[in-house]
């Protein structure tokens, strides 16, 4: 079988998805190594920037796995980034937020991403990153949607 000419653009797409991901981790944890964090640290204080939630929350909205969030949080807790709370909706899951320590530090990566941003976007079109983002974002729902019937036949 050979891909259509979109499934073989598809497939490239994939390809080069999977190496900005790449860079976009190095680089992330190249902006904020010297405070103490990773990338996917970065990523777990960009959610509760917003408020308080649970783990499997923050994993949900960065599709990530509920294991990995919580190993996260949990070395965020013990360095002080993040404090935990009892949630009322649910008696075993937790609500993490950031402490003031936690909101300073995100505070000075935001700056440092915007910085960052703004240089390594200089000269791209604001429509050419517009249709990227609509791409992307049809993607994910389209992926999402399949992931969801893969996982309702396996129940089956």
């Amino acid at each position: 079988m050979q891909h259509t000419p979109a499934g073989a653009k598809f497939t490239n797409l994939i390809l080069e998805t999977f190496r900005l991901n790449g860079a976009l981790i190095a680089i992330g944890n190249h902006l904020v190594g010297d405070l103490g964090l990773t990338s996917a640290r970065w990523q777990v204080l960009s959610v509760l920037a917003r408020g308080p939630v649970p783990v499997a929350e923050i994993a949900r909205q960065r599709g990530l796995t509920r294991q990995s969030v919580q190993r996260n949080t949990d070395r965020l807790v013990l360095e002080g980034f993040v404090a935990t709370a009892p949630n009322p909706a649910h008696r075993r899951a937790k609500l993490y937020a950031l402490t003031p320590h936690g909101e300073t530090v995100l505070t000075e990566i935001t700056q440092r991403q915007v910085a960052w941003a703004n240089q390594v976007a200089e000269g791209l079109g604001t429509g050419q990153l517009a249709d990227a983002v609509a791409v992307l974002k049809t993607l994910c729902q389209r992926l999402e949607k399949d992931l969801r019937a893969h996982e309702a036949a396996d129940r089956e």
